[in-house]
């Protein structure tokens, strides 16, 4: 039985790939799939072979806007609390009927339109669920949300199901509503391989935010800084909110724009990221240890380095840390054995498991209902 579903997104970099990912698959099963988000997200879409709508009405918006402190966290919460984005999935799914609606976790202001138009609707999360939740719930955007007459804790209750894109092990599973919380496991574009980092030279790679954030280009120049003096090669790519240009490489270090992470983390032995989930899932799935550095505090950053520490995966700093603590950071992860053990064994077990696209595909197009 062929489904109909329309995924909601929002120019949000990391966000973006699983959900394109799940719709792909589901695309190639031979469902109808459409995808509905920001102006600046139709090449994504249209590469990926996806149908493309842009919101009408909803407020223009990119992530790789230049914004800092308070201006960008309230820049994104009233992305995430956009009645009006809301509204442009009401008409398009009214428009063109679905049989399946899946909005990305954050867009509470969608959410709540859709609840009061009575279409049924699917939640995406991109992230560890305890981050996502907590975030929309409590903390300062769940103040902002709620100020605005938002109810997330009630949306997400009455979804009729939650596609949590990421490794149960490492996720807290909720005592309420769980069961229309279905974790898939995380979703790659490529297959992830076994690292060879035990064959010298040692290699790391350095990965921060694809969105504007900050001070993230000072960031990476203390850490291309903290490494120079280590007998490794240092790969670090910059996004495409950094130009090369802005940092200075040192003779260990290769700086590029863009670099497929899977080809580099055929051969790291450590992954130096801002706690990104993708990042951090690619790099547990090829057996590698994570130095998490969180450049934006208020979303899923500093969630993910707790638990990567609390697991024995790796370390975490704060962006603040000094090029000294860096080092000896990269210098513990390399020579401590117990964490390549550790995150050895976490990546079998990701590598064994169904990619979460095709998990997710399968739950929407087994428990297809009308969406109107």
């Amino acid at each position: 039985m062929m489904t109909s579903v329309l995924f909601v997104t929002w120019d949000g970099g990391g966000n973006v790939p699983p959900m394109l990912a799940v719709a792909s698959e589901m695309q190639r099963r031979g469902h109808a799939v459409r995808v509905l988000g920001h102006p600046s997200q139709r090449a994504a879409v249209v590469t990926a072979g996806l149908a493309f709508e842009a919101y009408s009405t909803a407020r223009s918006w990119t992530a790789l806007k230049p914004r800092s402190g308070l201006r960008a966290d309230l820049a994104y919460a009233a992305v995430f609390a956009d009645r009006r984005l809301g509204r442009d999935v009401v008409r398009s799914a009214r428009r063109s009927p679905v049989d399946r609606i899946v909005v990305d976790g954050l867009l509470i202001g969608a959410l709540s339109e859709l609840c009061r138009a009575g279409l049924r609707y699917t939640i995406f999360v991109h992230t560890l669920r305890a981050a996502m939740y907590r975030a929309v719930v409590r903390g300062p955007l769940g103040a902002v949300l709620h100020v605005r007459g938002l109810r997330p804790a009630h949306l997400y209750e009455i979804a009729e199901l939650e596609l949590v894109v990421t490794d149960p092990l490492l996720d807290v599973r909720p005592r309420a509503n769980a069961a229309s919380i279905v974790h898939t496991g995380p979703v790659f574009a490529e297959r992830a391989t076994q690292s060879t980092f035990d064959d010298p030279p040692a290699e790391v790679l350095v990965s921060l935010s694809t969105t504007y954030v900050h001070g993230q280009a000072e960031l990476l120049q203390r850490i291309i800084e903290a490494i120079a003096p280590l007998p490794v090669r240092v790969i670090v790519t910059t996004g495409p909110a950094i130009s090369p240009d802005e940092v200075r490489p040192s003779s260990n270090t290769d700086v590029h724009a863009y670099l497929p992470h899977a080809d580099a983390m055929a051969s790291a032995s450590v992954v130096v990221g801002h706690g990104g989930h993708a990042t951090t899932l690619l790099a547990l799935a090829h057996g590698i240890p994570l130095l998490i550095i969180p450049t934006n505090t208020s979303f899923d950053q500093p969630v993910i380095g707790h638990v990567i520490a609390a697991h024995g995966l790796g370390l975490t700093l704060d962006k603040r840390a000094s090029t000294e603590a860096i080092r000896d950071a990269v210098v513990e992860l390399i020579r401590r054995r117990s964490y390549r053990d550790r995150t050895g064994e976490v990546g079998r077990r990701i590598r064994g498991a169904p990619n979460g696209a095709v998990v997710a595909a399968d739950r929407l197009a087994g428990r297809a209902a009308t969406a109107g």
